[in-house]
């Protein structure tokens, strides 16, 4: 697998993850992990990082 190949998968793979915590801001969604109720913040975190790791994964993707 190439390095463009792997970016461009780490991104669409990024890009899903911060789609998913933005429907769950969107949509009230509750999360829980072994009982634990996650708070919601977590999803603004995650939407924030996971946005982030998929813009700089398709920005290095695309670089010739």
């Amino acid at each position: 697998m190439s390095q463009k190949t792997f970016t461009l998968t780490a991104g669409a793979i990024f890009t899903i993850v911060a789609v998913l915590h933005l429907l769950r801001l969107l949509l009230g969604w509750e999360a829980a992990i072994g009982g634990w109720h996650v708070p919601v913040w977590f999803s603004w975190l995650g939407l924030a990082l996971a946005g982030f790791l998929a813009y700089t994964a398709f920005t290095l993707g695309t670089e010739k």
